[in-house]
């Protein structure tokens, strides 16, 4: 965790110190308003925590991993305006607190600002760092077409979720490592280890948040408990268990998704999946994804000691109970 604290503070330094003109007001000031919401600023750590693995000094990539964060929240505030989001990290969304025209313009600059902070980096290197950023934005934005697609499909499959949570969630991990990598000048077999490193810690991630909407403690969850289910949202749990489920049990299952009483539902949901081993399942999957990962961690050719810090952060990305 010592570690972790220290990269983030390096980070939020740096994200404080990204200025915007004073005006026109309404286009900077949800930018500014937006970027000291916080969250977890993981993408950009790992970026550093990358850099520096491989022998270079990690404040040289903070231009990089400065990108990967101003792309993160550019993508956060077109997703809340497409979710009909009224809150994000315990505050008003951008389009909800001035107004959805204004959000999405906001966006578009925030996104502009991201290629700014990438082509601070040496020139000699940038080429190779937009290539892997530009591949990883058009990612993003096919995985999130495939999730408001899924919402009007009955027939996802759970290779097609995996695809997608790779390329919404995953794909931005696996970008911050590799750009870390690409500053720090190793070689091609270490970058594309490190970038499935992040790729799989993601999916495992993802595969965790979906379990723990369901079981977690909504003490600790911060969030309400069940959100997927009240949504009928195509979540790994729901789509394993329509595949494991007897007749009798998809039935049952189908005429819960049109329930209207929304604690009802979550509590009869959670008791049918437990009747199946849905939770046990889905854990047997995110721990696979997660072995990938710890795999192509080994397999980088850098002393264990270097290691360490990416390790950590992985374990603290996966310590969450559920």
């Amino acid at each position: 965790m010592q570690s972790i604290q220290y990269y983030s503070q390096i980070v939020e330094k740096g994200v404080g110190n990204v200025q915007f003109p004073l005006s026109p007001s309404n286009l900077y000031d949800p930018l500014r308003y937006f970027l000291v919401l916080g969250g977890k600023r993981m993408r950009p750590v790992l970026t550093l925590m990358a850099t520096d693995a491989f022998g270079v000094d990690c404040n040289k990539s903070l231009p990089a991993a400065l990108s990967v964060e101003l792309f993160h929240n550019f993508s956060l505030i077109h997703d809340d305006i497409m979710d009909e989001a009224p809150i994000r990290r315990g505050q008003a969304t951008v389009h909800t607190k001035w107004n959805q025209n204004i959000a999405i313009l906001s966006g578009d600059v925030l996104l502009v600002k991201a290629y700014q902070e990438l082509a601070k980096q040496d020139p000699k290197i940038v080429a190779e760092l937009l290539h892997i950023f530009n591949k990883t934005a058009v990612e993003v934005c096919e995985g999130q077409q495939m999730d408001m697609d899924f919402e009007n499909r009955e027939d996802v499959t759970i290779t097609e979720y995996i695809e997608m949570i790779r390329l919404k969630t995953s794909v931005l991990l696996g970008c911050a490592l590799e750009m870390g990598a690409i500053v720090a000048e190793t070689s091609k077999e270490n970058k594309e280890l490190i970038y499935e490193f992040g790729q799989h810690v993601g999916i495992a991630f993802q595969i965790q948040d979906d379990i723990l909407d369901l079981y977690a403690d909504p003490e600790k969850f911060g969030k309400q408990v069940g959100g997927d289910v009240i949504c009928n949202k195509k979540t790994l749990l729901l789509l394993k268990a329509f595949e494991l489920a007897n007749d009798f049990q998809k039935d049952e299952l189908a005429v819960l998704l049109n329930e209207e009483d929304a604690e009802f539902k979550v509590a009869a949901v959670r008791n049918l999946f437990d009747s199946i081993g849905i939770k046990e399942i889905c854990k047997g999957i995110m721990q696979e994804h997660y072995s990938i990962a710890k795999e192509a961690l080994a397999k980088i050719n850098i002393p264990d000691e270097k290691k360490k810090p990416l390790l950590e952060l992985a374990a603290y990305l996966m310590e969450r109970e559920i």
